[in-house]
């Protein structure tokens, strides 16, 4: 059997990179992308026609899981068909049902959300101020995360299977130490980015009263920020989609504003 070399791992993390999910459809999800990425190696180990018929049928059934975390699936899935060969077909079917959740997780945390979430935050504040660095910053951060899928797939392959348990404890933490910072970033972001307050003003003879001023009293920022909780509310609420969020947000905005309540 042909060995693998660090060009033909390379092959199959740029066929993901480039066309993972190019694909992408109900039925199998990945799984087409997956099958086309992992096609050199399958040629390559599998030089029998019917061998390379049964991996590909492997390879195509259903696949889902977050992108950059996906390429220590493929890491894994090389390294043991390379030592077992067509026999490793059940087992690497099993991995990947068995890591795609858990990895998705993990991956979309990380990055589908708290990443992205600060950093879009973090840039669309400094796009308000004229500021051009938040672009530049999420640019440096996209071709991070192409360096870090890059090392994935490597570690994958030169770890197997142990990278899990090595890490799965180590990737909770970091998990839960991401999810705090986020919601830290974001929760200090709401009186920046969401400009809302109480116009009206109480006048009896000489005593004029702001509401708004009361309210920066009690809690600053508070209308904003009951805005925000307005909107996940309205988000956890079947059927509630974030388009129609947003458009009951302007209504409302729109109304308040032409009674008076919000300014």
């Amino acid at each position: 059997m042909s060995s693998i070399t660090k060009k033909d791992i390379s092959k199959v993390r740029y066929r993901w990179l480039l066309l993972g999910e190019a694909a992408w459809n109900y039925e199998k999800m990945q799984g087409l992308g997956y099958c086309f990425s992992m096609l050199p190696i399958l040629r390559k180990l599998y030089p029998d026609p019917d061998d390379l018929k049964k991996a590909l049928n492997t390879h195509m059934q259903f696949f889902n899981t977050h992108q950059e975390f996906a390429e220590i699936i493929l890491g894994i899935d090389i390294a043991m068909e390379e030592k077992e060969g067509i026999n490793s077909l059940e087992a690497v079917s099993a991995i990947k049902t068995g890591l795609m959740g858990p990895l998705a997780g993990i991956g979309d945390t990380l990055f589908g959300v708290i990443a992205n979430t600060i950093l879009f935050s973090i840039g669309s504040y400094m796009a308000l101020e004229g500021n051009p660095a938040g672009i530049i910053m999420y640019l440096i951060w996209g071709c991070i995360r192409v360096a870090m899928r890059g090392a994935f797939i490597h570690i994958g392959y030169r770890e197997g299977t142990k990278i899990i348990s090595n890490l799965g404890d180590k990737m909770n933490r970091i998990t839960e130490a991401a999810s705090i910072l986020g919601l830290t970033v974001v929760g200090a972001l709401i009186p920046s980015v969401i400009n809302a307050n109480v116009p009206f003003v109480f006048k009896s003879g000489d005593v004029t009263l702001e509401l708004q001023s009361i309210l920066d009293q009690i809690m600053p920022a508070l209308i904003p920020v009951l805005l925000v909780g307005l909107v996940y509310a309205l988000l956890n609420r079947k059927g509630m989609s974030s388009f129609k969020a947003i458009i009951f947000v302007m209504l409302l905005g729109i109304v308040c504003s032409v009674v008076g309540i919000l300014g």
